[in-house]
């Protein structure tokens, strides 16, 4: 295995100045950098990161949590997005990932019991359904430096996509094309949904709407047939609505098929929306009208609060960082005004 030692004697320069120039240091010139760096390469040099862990403290490693009921996980289009560009961010700095689960090779291990056993540096905690869960509860309250995605946790920074002007956008947006009986289909249970529903309600109280019970109903996240189901129930009743809010994207999907079963058309018969903007979105027929979350800046942003964190750069009890999204204007809605 090639040392720190042979390439410096390959360089004809000091240890300390190939360690310096492998860390980027300022105090040693661009040109010994690219030289140094070049020779490591050909000689097929790879750091140890063991050692580089004792000798910082640091493993430049961060853990990934996602821990919900559907377990859609990377299949789900917006998360993996929000991941894609986490990892960009954490790559761009020098960190891995390792995915937090509560299984290391055959034995069973709490959140907080992997993160130790990894040695990772912070984790971020994304996608969780229930944050009172004594597994995710412990991590929170651990000394792993921990930020939170769409979740207000005490004592760590958290990102926050802006949920309630999302719905709020949305009921506005419908109502402007003439709609007064606006339905909608929630997710499961979670922060994320609470906000969602407590801002669906403001925003009807608002425009001199009466919150209607019977039109709001439970489903789920990114489950097509759950959806299905749920539209089928709302179109059949004897008063039923003329737009239905969506718990996300992909489950338009079985809306759409719901209302083809049904012999009816969007927008002509029903009209929707989705939430959150996904590729997807724009390809069915028709372009779905919905709310697109900024998945970018809101996986670059949890990265880099969570090396500001691992950093001591930000305070633990830092105030959250809210990231707005904007309306997509598609063909699914009808404009009542019209008729």
């Amino acid at each position: 295995m090639v040392s720190i030692k042979d390439i410096a004697n390959a360089c004809g320069v000091s240890i300390a100045t190939v360690s310096k120039a492998l860390n980027n240091h300022k105090d040693v010139s661009e040109s010994t950098k690219t030289m140094i760096r070049e020779t490591a390469k050909k000689m097929g040099y790879l750091p140890n990161t063991q050692a580089r862990a004792l000798k910082t403290n640091r493993t430049y490693n961060l853990g990934v949590l996602f821990a919900e009921r559907a377990e859609s996980g990377l299949t789900h289009s917006y998360f993996a997005a929000v991941l894609n560009s986490f990892k960009n961010e954490a790559e761009a700095n020098g960190y891995d990932i390792t995915f937090i689960s509560h299984k290391i090779g055959g034995n069973t291990l709490t959140y907080y019991e992997h993160c130790i056993s990894r040695n990772v540096d912070g984790v971020m905690v994304a996608n969780v359904d229930d944050y009172d869960d004594e597994g995710v509860s412990e991590l929170l309250k651990s000394t792993v430096p921990t930020v939170t995605l769409d979740y207000r946790s005490d004592n760590n920074p958290a990102v926050i996509s802006d949920n309630r002007n999302g719905i709020i956008s949305l009921v506005n947006y419908v109502h402007e094309k003439g709609h007064r009986k606006i339905a909608y289909i929630y997710g499961d249970v979670s922060a994320v949904t609470k906000m969602r529903i407590e801002s669906y309600r403001e925003a009807l109280i608002g425009l001199n709407i009466d919150v209607r019970e019977d039109y709001l109903l439970k489903g789920k996240y990114h489950d097509p047939k759950t959806t299905e189901e749920l539209a089928s129930k709302l179109v059949r009743m004897s008063d039923p609505p003329t737009c239905i809010i969506l718990p996300d994207d992909f489950s338009a999907i079985g809306a759409l098929t719901a209302f083809e079963k049904l012999g009816m058309s969007v927008p002509e018969d029903i009209s929707i929306v989705g939430y959150d903007g996904i590729l997807l979105s724009q390809v069915l027929n028709p372009k779905l009208t919905t709310f697109r979350q900024d998945t970018d800046t809101l996986g670059m942003e949890t990265a880099r609060r969570l090396i500001a964190l691992i950093k001591k750069e930000i305070e633990p009890d830092s105030e959250p960082v809210i990231v707005p999204g904007y309306l997509l204007e598609g063909y699914s809605v009808k404009d009542l005004n019209k008729i």
